[in-house]
Order: C-alpha cells, then structure tokens, then sequence
C-alpha cells in the first residue's frame, strides 16, 4: 500500500511547497498575535473568486461545496466540509498540511435546514477553545445563516474584521508564488498561439471555446473561463459570456477572446486579444491604439507605493481626452487564487502598490463601430513593473 506522501504525489499535479504555506501561516498568526485575535474563519465555496480558503490549505473550494477553515493563532486547523459517514472526512488526510481536525456534515446551501449544521461544528469548536476574540476574512464570503448562528450562540464572543491584514499579506507574492504565476500565464500565451487553429468560418463560439478548454486543461489550467463573442466588421465585438456564445462564424468576422484561467497550481492571469477572419476593419484598428496606449500608460503608473484611486483618474482622464467614456467598472486590479483581488484600481481602495504584486490590466475603447479590449499582467518590481505576457500586442489576422 503505498503511503501518505506518494498518494500526495500522485494525486496533487502542482501543489504549493510546504514553505510557502509556513511563511504564510506565520506572517499571519504574528499579526493576530499583535491585535488579539484568537482564531480566524475563513469561508469560501469556488475557485474563480473563492482563493482565501485555499492560500491557508492549498486546498480550494469548488462548485458551490462550502469550505469553513478556523486557523487557530495558538494551533493547527480545523476544516469542515460537506460529507458524512461512512465516507471518511474531506479533504483527504493524505491532502493536509497544517490541519489537526476535518469535519464533515451533510450540509448543502440549496437545502435550507442544513444551513446551521457546519456553523454548529464550528461554535463547539470555539467554546472548546475558549475563544474571546474570533476575526471573520471577507465578511462577503461569509454564509449568512452560518454567520447569524454564530452571533446568536456565542454571545461571549468579540467578532472583528481581520480582511484588511490578510490582504495586504496575500497581495504581495513571494518567489514560490510568482513562479506558479508565470506558469499560469505560459498556458495563457501558449493557447493564443494555438487560437488561429480553433477560430475558423463555419465553427460555433462555443466549439471554439471547447477546443481552447481542452487545451487548457491538457496543460494544467484547473479551471477555466472563457468570454468570446465574435461579430462581422462595423459591428462591436465584446465580452460575451459562455451562456451567449451560440453564433456562428463566419468570414470577415473579428472574434474577441478573454482567457480568464488560472494556471497548474490555482493561480491566475488573464490575456485577451482580437482576431480577424480577414483584414482587421479601420474602425477596430482606430480603438485599439487607444486601448493598448491606455494600458501601456498605466503600467508605467505601476510602481511601489502608487495609490489605486490616482491610477484610475489617470486612465479615465487620459480615455476622456482621447474622447472615449471613463472606465465606470474594474480595468485593472491584483490576481492570485483568486480572479479578481486587491488591490483593485477603485477609489475606495486604500491599499498601496507594493513589489510583487501581480496586476491585471484590461483598459476598454469602443464606439459604435469597434470594441477594443487590451489585456495582460504585470509584475510589480522595485523599478517599475513586468509585462508578463509574451502574446504580441496586436490585432491578429487569420488568413482562411
């Protein structure tokens, strides 16, 4: 039979060196340490916006199962999942670092009188610890019925805030973690390579968007999305989600593709890149200047210590000058386990930019005639940033 370290071997593709998570578990419990905090509870339930889970197990959550994990400052963790006997706990004692309990309940967020059954684990668990001070990570990921059982039943109990010092800890990559970066952004470029090969007349979006899913999963990607849309000249050509992607297409047409994946080992980058089925119209030509010029501006803007809120204002006055509508929505914000984290290009975010950093930047021109959409990471390094893309920044001609 073999053991717990070959079935981790054999079973995990690319899972983060233990060091990783130790530097992380105490960068962590040093600050909870500082402001009192006893335990922490972290919740998520997916992959795409769901990383905090998984930066303190190297474990994720996926497909709406919740994962509740209580890291301890004083002692390992406990993870409880959905499940029950005679199956044995989830995750696998063999997938563990770090984890002294897991616990499964047969809960299920669709079954509404199972909602209390992991927050009940969860308050014997803290009234066995003694805890007076407990510190929710993202109160967004946080189940309602879940949090309001907890309120109720352990009216003892100080419950703060502690996202902010997490964030700013899991912001900032080290060197493991940019290595899994740039694994995640050659799968990205390898694919645009292979896109002229997928994007053919007579081929429906979505077999394109099969074909670019089968590739991805070939090379390590562990979860995708795709937004692609395609349309005949003069017509925009934007994001289209999977449930939209039923056309048809055809010569002449220019199709748009957003590569929204994390790489071999849960982390994320995304790239997206315009593709002509013959020679690119004027109008589209005209609205990617001005796009790839309005991401080229704000990666120069990508320096330790720039504030968010300047970032934005300076995209959007650059787009108005350009006559071109202000960017209302996120254009540009940091990735991880996560598809979408901060520090996000908002006013509202008080966070600085730091080396290490790994940004995505995707400004938007359009008109009535053309949609451009230019999209790449960057590093954040001491002296400026990294493009960490190698795809051209181009529109791109298939010759049929």
């Amino acid at each position: 039979m073999s053991n717990t370290t070959d079935v981790f071997k054999e079973r995990i593709r690319l899972p983060i060196p233990t060091r990783e998570l130790e530097r992380r578990w105490k960068a962590i419990r040093s600050i909870m340490l500082e402001k009192g905090i006893d335990s922490l509870i972290i919740q998520d339930d997916n992959q795409w916006l769901g990383g905090y889970v998984r930066y303190f197990t190297d474990i994720p959550a996926e497909n709406a199962y919740p994962h509740t994990v209580i890291f301890p400052a004083n002692d390992e963790m406990t993870i409880i999942t959905s499940g029950g006997n005679p199956l044995p706990p989830a995750p696998p004692a063999w997938a563990v670092r770090g984890v002294k309990e897991r616990i499964s309940k047969p809960y299920f967020r669709s079954l509404n009188y199972t909602n209390t059954l992991d927050a009940e684990v969860t308050v014997e668990i803290l009234k066995k610890r003694n805890d007076k001070v407990v510190g929710f990570v993202n109160l967004g990921h946080i189940n309602a019925a879940y949090y309001l059982y907890l309120k109720e039943n352990l009216p003892g109990v100080d419950f703060v805030d502690a996202t902010d010092f997490v964030d700013e800890i899991k912001a900032v990559k080290s060197e493991d973690e940019i290595a899994f970066i740039r694994k995640a952004i050659a799968v990205q470029d390898a694919v645009c390579a292979a896109v002229p090969t997928f994007v053919r007349p007579g081929r429906y979006e979505y077999e394109v968007r099969g074909a670019i899913n089968r590739l991805l999963e070939d090379l390590g990607s562990e979860e995708q999305l795709i937004m692609l849309g395609s349309s005949p000249p003069g017509i925009p050509t934007g994001h289209l989600p999977t449930f939209y992607q039923n056309r048809r297409i055809e010569p002449g047409d220019q199709v748009f593709i957003m590569i929204e994946v994390n790489g071999p080992g849960g982390y994320y980058g995304e790239i997206g890149r315009t593709w002509c089925l013959g020679e690119p119209p004027k109008e589209l030509l005209e609205v990617w200047s001005v796009a790839l010029e309005a991401q080229k501006r704000v990666a120069k803007l990508l320096k330790p210590g720039a504030k968010p809120g300047d970032i934005l204002k300076a995209n959007n006055d650059f787009l108005i000058s350009k006559g071109y509508q202000p960017e209302g929505r996120l254009f540009a914000h940091g990735q991880g386990y996560d598809l979408v984290e901060r520090p996000a290009m908002r006013p509202e975010e008080n966070m600085v930019l730091k080396a290490g950093m790994n940004i995505a930047v995707h400004p938007i021109a359009f008109n009535d005639k053309a949609y451009a959409f230019c999209c790449d990471n960057y590093l954040i390094k001491e002296d400026g940033a990294e493009r960490l893309h190698k795809t051209p920044q181009e529109i791109f001609v298939i010759d049929c």
